[in-house]
């Protein structure tokens, strides 16, 4: 099924449930203008659009298989920062913020800064400070963060973060405000339904930390790299990151021992 013949599907299926456009967009969390594109097919639509709009449709679920494997015959999709900066990033956090919603396992591998769900309001402000974006930009952009945070508190959701030492010890703000920010991992660690790992520099490792990457549920994976975001639903991908991510498991300090660890370097930047 090409892209145009998806569009219509999901056409189809909208005025078959008696569903206006702007009723379903909304609940997909897209612009109507978007949701029409998609519809007529000027866009093709990515595996995400079409479970949001499935979900919005409230298709059956062999229906809702059927056109989300169709979505996988272009799985892989890679999208430049600069176009998601010009878009709004505050939008393509509301973006990631629908996706967590339909997640009920969220898996987190950060080698290169603090994973957003955990960052202080300070952190978000120094990832972005080379971003080019405008002081209004910036500020939709950090509340916007900071509203998906609030999903950490769904204990019907498990979320594993996977941290490497050295994000840790790399001071992207001043230090107190360094030392803020990994008291904010030490109180989320304290929560039932997350766990934070950290792997420690002299840990033995039996993968290479190429790219960061979070996994939801087993459906889709995004990688980070430096001028791009990429997007994979293809089972053999996903299985790969996964494969990557329990080797690092295997080599992080949790609990206790993670604490231990996070605390003796906060007390190093207090001192």
């Amino acid at each position: 099924m090409k892209g145009t013949d998806l569009g219509k599907a999901l056409r189809e299926l909208r005025l078959a449930a008696g569903k206006e456009a702007k009723a379903v967009s909304r609940s997909a969390a897209m612009s109507p203008s978007k949701l029409s594109k998609i519809e007529n097919g000027r866009l093709a639509p990515s595996v995400i659009d079409v479970e949001r709009i499935l979900a919005a449709l409230g298709v059956p679920e062999d229906m809702k298989s059927h056109l989300t494997e169709a979505a996988r015959a272009v799985a892989t999709e890679a999208t430049a920062w600069r176009i998601l900066r010009r878009a709004g990033l505050h939008k393509h956090q509301e973006d990631i913020r629908a996706i967590e919603a339909q997640t009920q396992e969220l898996r987190v591998f950060q080698h290169s800064c603090i994973p957003g769900l955990l960052q202080t309001p300070e952190y978000v402000r120094a990832v972005q400070q080379h971003s080019e974006l405008t002081d209004e930009a910036l500020e939709k952009m950090i509340s916007a963060r900071l509203r998906r945070q609030e999903v950490l508190f769904d204990q019907a959701r498990r979320f594993h973060f996977l941290i490497t030492e050295p994000v840790l010890r790399w001071e992207l703000i001043p230090r107190l405000m360094m030392a803020a920010q990994l008291d904010r991992l030490v109180a989320a660690s304290r929560l039932p339904n997350v766990t934070i790992g950290i792997v420690p520099l002299p840990a033995p490792k039996s993968q290479l930390p190429t790219c960061s990457f979070v996994i939801f549920d087993s459906r889709l994976v995004i990688v980070e790299i430096p001028h791009a975001e990429i997007t994979t639903s293809e089972p053999k991908d996903i299985e790969q990151y996964v494969l990557k991510f329990h080797a690092f498991e295997r080599a992080a300090a949790t609990g206790g021992e993670m604490r231990g660890l996070v605390e003796s370097i906060r007390d190093d930047f207090l001192r």
